[in-house]
């Protein structure tokens, strides 16, 4: 899908966090212990690398412009899906195949959430490139 100027990097940014959630789902499934731990320490990792600044970045200049717009119902959903994957990502300082294959699951339905409604009714937004440039700035 072809995002516009604004969102090219947040929307890259999903396909390292699609590949992620790929492996994780691998890995949960298999279910060796060994491999479970490496994959939740680097999961965590990632967590605070890419995915906690991709998630303040949407909080701090994307989420506001919506709000602004009348979008309350994006915005929550966004804000409990981060706050759902901080909780997973948390869990996994005890790394157990269940909570790694939630994680799995909730990173790549928040992917596809942020594609396919969120990022769209951003640029819905009249003027949204001037507005979302306004906020990071």
């Amino acid at each position: 899908m072809k995002r516009s100027e604004p969102l090219i990097a947040l929307s890259r940014e999903h396909h390292g966090a699609l590949s992620l959630a790929l492996r994780a789902r691998r890995v949960a499934h298999e279910g060796e212990p060994g491999s479970v731990r490496n994959l939740a320490d680097l999961v965590r990792r990632k967590f605070e690398t890419e995915l906690k600044p991709h998630f303040d970045q949407e909080e701090n200049w994307l989420l506001p412009v919506l709000a602004r717009a009348g979008e309350k119902m994006l915005v929550e959903r966004t804000l409990a899906e981060h706050a759902e994957l901080t909780d997973l990502a948390d869990r996994l300082a005890s790394p157990r195949p269940r909570v790694l294959l939630a994680f799995a699951d909730a990173l790549s339905r928040h992917v596809r959430f942020e594609e396919r409604e969120l990022f769209p009714a951003v640029e819905r937004l009249p003027n949204y490139a001037g507005k979302v440039a306004e906020k990071i700035s």
